[in-house]
């Protein structure tokens, strides 16, 4: 009987050691829920509201499952009223005291299958790779959005359709500007978690690369400079809302439109616990990103190619297809440009991090792109040959037109107006216009005005 009593005894304190270990379990998840959303309401959700569009090389070191998913919920305005975190479970936690006691403990690799091990070496792959992988791709991609983005310009221009010109409020890129927009909310938003999956080189070469080169804020920037030197005021005021109205619901459109074809595809395949999870063609081995690196090369070594071949025969002429093909060749560089610079997002202003909801790395790009697209705008009127003509053309178009973009800073002005901050949204707006608009005339209007160029 004495025995008996003992084993009970031990029985019960184990029992209430285990029911207090899981309930102060229970409390520490409990007080995490309610205290992170506090600190990531001014902070962190600054900081992931400022990198709703790019981050840069940064993304490359980010975990696709948090730091997209994250933004992505920011983006397309699935994030609570009071809140972007969701409440950490007691499952979260027990998952990763689990892989913590796992990585301390050698034997437990004995109960990981073959078919984790191979997945987690799949991981493993050099930054090199990937750093080569991503540039290619935002190289190629950047070549195909300049190539559409002259595509449309020539579809909507005064030759075919006559919906844009100018001399008019609705300029020739805008156009590009919507489009560009409206796929920024199916490739930048909705399904770049599941490309991402697939590829996350090739989600920032869609996004950053195509979409980026296929709209232009440098371009918009100009032609509301050349509106101003014409004493056209009012079109001027017309084309920067006009256009920011339309490119902002062009991005709105683009994810609603996105998630019902997302819902379609669900109802269709009526296999909602297994979508996402089988991806047969996940670049995610050294000899997988060999072979994406390896096609790459070719597919931008053709483009180079065919670009100075076609440069060298249109060079001549002067026409527009030469400073197209001048465009083709250099816009890659405009793509990495911003790439690098869009590092800078979400990290503010010093060592305290100060004005983190501001993407500093977008305003840099669009704000220089428009100065030096001002600048070579002078430098037609002064020199006024053909050859200066087509050079400065073709730089404006592909160097400067990829440098700077609508549709990443739509995006990021899509997700300050859903954030807790609203009035931040128009803010960035209003200083990136202004502040391009401003130093644009210094470059460029005051000396057509002083000078008198025609």
């Amino acid at each position: 009987m004495d025995c008996e009593n003992k084993v009970s005894e031990l029985r019960k304190i184990g029992s209430s050691r285990t029911t207090s270990a899981s309930s102060s379990l229970r409390r520490c998840s409990l007080s995490l829920s309610l205290s992170l959303p506090k600190q990531l309401n001014d902070d962190d959700e600054s900081e992931s509201v400022s990198e709703a569009g790019d981050i840069g090389d940064r993304e490359l070191h980010h975990s696709n499952r948090y730091s997209g998913s994250f933004r992505l919920r920011l983006i397309g305005e699935n994030a609570p009223e009071h809140g972007v975190v969701v409440p950490i479970s007691e499952e979260t936690m027990l998952e990763s005291n689990a892989n913590s006691l796992w990585s301390r403990d050698p034997n437990a690799m004995s109960s990981v299958t073959p078919e984790h091990k191979k997945n987690d070496e799949k991981k493993e792959v050099p930054w090199v790779l990937e750093y080569t992988s991503c540039l290619l791709f935002l190289a190629v991609l950047g070549i195909l959005g300049v190539l559409l983005r002259y595509g449309l310009q020539k579809l909507f221009g005064p030759g075919i359709v006559g919906a844009t010109s100018d001399h008019s409020y609705m300029y020739l890129d805008l156009p590009s500007n919507m489009v560009g927009s409206f796929l920024m909310g199916w490739f930048g938003v909705v399904f770049k978690e599941d490309i991402s999956r697939i590829s996350s080189q090739l989600a920032i070469g869609l996004s950053t690369g195509f979409l980026g080169s296929l709209t232009t804020f440098s371009g918009w920037n100009q032609k509301m400079l050349e509106l101003s030197v014409e004493g056209q005021w009012v079109f001027v005021v017309l084309g920067y809302l006009i256009g920011l109205f339309l490119v902002a619901y062009s991005i709105i459109f683009g994810i609603e439109t996105a998630r019902g074809a997302n819902w379609l595809y669900k109802r269709a395949t009526m296999n909602l616990s297994n979508l996402g999870t089988d991806y047969h063609w996940r670049v995610d081995s050294c000899k997988r990103h060999l072979i994406v690196i390896l096609l790459l090369l070719l597919i931008l070594a053709s483009l180079w190619c065919m670009s100075i071949a076609l440069e060298v025969t249109e060079f001549s002429s002067s026409s527009s297809k030469a400073q197209l093909w001048l465009g083709c060749i250099i816009g890659p560089f405009g793509v990495w440009i911003r790439w690098f610079l869009a590092r800078l997002n979400g990290r503010g202003l010093g060592k305290s991090g100060m004005l983190k909801w501001v993407p500093f790395g977008t305003l840099i790009a669009n704000v220089s792109a428009a100065c030096v697209m001002a600048a070579l705008a002078t430098l037609k009127k002064a020199v006024n040959t053909e050859t200066c003509d087509t050079v400065a053309s073709g730089i404006q178009l592909g160097l400067l037109g990829c440098l700077s973009t609508v549709s990443t800073f739509i995006a990021e002005f899509h997700a300050m107006r859903g954030s807790k901050y609203p009035w931040r949204s128009y803010v960035y707006a209003l200083c990136t216009i202004l502040i391009s608009f401003v130093l644009g005339t210094l470059i460029y209007s005051v000396p057509v005005w002083v000078e008198n160029f025609k």
